[in-house]
């Protein structure tokens, strides 16, 4: 069943004057058509302006298309009525969770978003307990938000949007604020509310690791889709990506010099786990021809 549905969407960005009048016109997003299966595992790669992070913005009404439809659940985001409803089935985690944390003390933060959609009182703190033990945030209830490290603030960011229950959360870059340990942390959790708690995922990021362990890669360019397939399938393209200015993972671009070079890797090679498996025999063989 698809959760989100984008059909043929175009949007621009308008650059007006002090007396409203049009200067500039950037072309966001053209022609875009992309739907997402409910409880799946979606990375969203491209470079800067590829239009990445305006079509997450799309998805709970934040954008509207100037052209096209873009349906959350069967739900037209243009439909301003609906438009509550469509919040409440897609959240969204923005790169600064600063940007997104309200509150002085970190349950009273995660109880906000579930307050305002009319959740009662007992339910709302069973959602913050649940949300925060998701999260692994349980210790830090009582604390406020600033003294936390921006990994923290980025799990009770996530956690907030999971207390009001969302069918899927939107993540806009969520690790890019972060060093490698609350990359880390951010992304083992984000896995875990989709195996656990079969939440679908739709993640927008930089980073060619975090995508590996996805079921579905998409790469956006110039507001449309140019690839769609499993990391796999994606990043077996070296060449074409390093054409959209995009990198692979390390893995894989070692794996791709070493096939360069005349070694006989598969391609589609992810992780260094799959690198080394691949190696190691092929070393083996090297020694047994140089003892002989």
């Amino acid at each position: 069943m698809k959760i989100i549905d984008a059909a043929h969407v175009f949007f621009d960005y308008v650059r007006r004057d002090e007396n409203d009048n049009i200067e500039e016109v950037s072309h966001a997003l053209s022609d875009l058509s992309l739907s997402i299966e409910e409880g799946s595992f979606v990375c969203i790669l491209g470079h800067n302006g590829s239009g990445k992070s305006t079509f997450a913005k799309l998805l709970n009404g934040l954008n509207l298309p100037k052209e096209g439809t873009v349906l959350i659940a069967g739900m037209d985001t243009r439909e301003e009525e609906k438009l509550l409803k469509i919040r409440e089935t897609a959240g969204m985690v923005f790169q600064n969770p600063d940007n997104q944390i309200i509150a002085n003390v970190v349950e009273e933060d995660v109880g906000f978003g579930p307050e305002n959609i009319g959740v009662p009182t007992e339910e709302i703190w069973r959602r913050v307990d649940a949300s925060l033990a998701a999260v692994g945030m349980q210790a830090y209830r009582m604390k406020s938000p600033n003294r936390l490290s921006g990994g923290q603030k980025q799990r009770v960011a996530i956690a907030g949007v999971m207390a009001m229950k969302p069918a899927c959360i939107i993540l806009d870059e969520p690790t890019a604020m972060l060093d490698p340990n609350g990359r880390k942390d951010v992304m083992a959790t984000v896995h875990e509310l989709n195996r656990k708690e079969g939440m679908t995922i739709v993640h927008i990021t930089h980073y060619m690791e975090e995508a590996v362990e996805a079921d579905r890669v998409i790469v956006m360019d110039g507001g449309h889709v140019v690839m769609d397939g499993t990391p796999r399938e994606v990043f077996s393209r070296v060449e074409e990506l390093r054409a959209l200015s995009l990198c692979v993972p390390q893995a894989t671009e070692l794996a791709y010099e070493l096939r360069q070079a005349g070694m006989p890797l598969r391609e589609g090679i992810l992780t260094r786990e799959e690198l080394i498996e691949e190696l190691v025999p092929l070393l083996r063989r090297g020694r047994v021809k140089e003892d002989a």
